[in-house]
């Protein structure tokens, strides 16, 4: 009886020890790698682009599914802005916004939601990773993690978002009369560019609080999904909370709403200065650091399953 119990705690020791060490080996090839962070942040897209490339020629393999789940994608999400041109059949503005200038924020949140999700959409699934052990297979590779699982299961399928988004976008810009200027036109590339950013931000920050939460991706997905179908609409049908909320503790605003403000000669949300509307370049760099450390905080904190 005394061998078995000394047997037991012995093997509760080593698990708990090849625990530590899991985990430990991860946090080191996510933050302990030689070169510096410009050797691991190398060596962390080498790996995405190994991962995605497996998985997008596994799609490819089946050409006709990846077809058909690309407009399958394609048609569920145009169905959003669909239910926009019906609300337009009744009203001639929502909001005070016209059909062009809310397809101009609509298209613009879901290019660069669509963008962010297709690179690292996968981020959501980190929590059933964490729930049934499956995170240790990535954490003793000598990869960065978070690389891997960006990665995981990378979806080409998710370009049907992105075109609905773009095509959207075309249709805004060819029907709004708006005053062009040089700084009009450079301000929507970088609104893309940002919003994407942020979106990816968001995605990475979600995927960390799954690390205490464990399977919580719904909770992500609220603010994921939830924020672009939130960006689609104009600020002046929200109230002054939910745009605070948006603008200064989870910075959405800055996707679309704050810049276009400038593009369409529209008030400011909140009132807020015209200079706001350039600054979503320094908010997704923000976000971007945040997230990181957000994820370096909950990558030490896992503790291994030990199965």
């Amino acid at each position: 009886m005394a061998e078995r119990s000394t047997g037991a705690a012995a093997a509760g020791t080593t698990a708990g020890a090849a625990a530590g060490t899991t985990a430990g080996a991860g946090f080191r090839a996510e933050h302990g790698g030689r070169g510096g962070a410009r050797g691991r942040l190398a060596d962390g897209l080498r790996a995405y682009r190994m991962i995605a490339g497996m998985w997008l020629r596994s799609t490819m393999a089946y050409r006709a599914s990846f077809v058909m789940t690309t407009l399958g994608n394609f048609a569920v999400t145009a169905l959003d802005f669909v239910a926009i041109l019906l609300m337009f059949s009744r009203v001639d503005a929502l909001g005070g916004y016209s059909l062009g200038e809310i397809a101009l924020l609509y298209g613009l949140s879901g290019t660069s939601f669509g963008l962010a999700d297709l690179a690292i959409g996968s981020m959501d699934r980190l929590g059933r990773r964490v729930r049934d052990g499956t995170l240790d297979t990535l954490l003793v590779r000598p990869v960065p993690v978070l690389a891997q699982v960006a990665a995981d299961r990378f979806a080409l399928r998710r370009l049907g978002r992105v075109t609905q988004g773009l095509l959207v976008l075309g249709y805004a810009l060819a029907t709004l009369d708006v005053h062009w200027t040089v700084l009009k036109v450079v301000l929507l590339p970088v609104m893309v560019v940002s919003g994407c950013a942020i979106f990816g931000a968001v995605f990475v920050a979600g995927a960390a609080f799954q690390f205490a939460a464990q399977d919580a991706s719904e909770v992500q997905n609220a603010f994921t999904y939830g924020g672009t179908t939130l960006l689609q609409y104009p600020p002046t049908v929200f109230g002054k909370e939910l745009v605070r909320g948006v603008t200064f503790v989870l910075p959405l605003a800055f996707v679309n709403w704050l810049p276009a403000a400038y593009v369409l000669e529209r008030p400011y949300p909140l009132g807020l200065p015209h200079w706001t509307g350039f600054l979503s370049p320094l908010v997704a760099v923000v976000c971007c650091a945040l997230a990181g450390l957000a994820w370096r905080v909950g990558l030490r904190s896992y503790r291994s399953t030990g199965s």
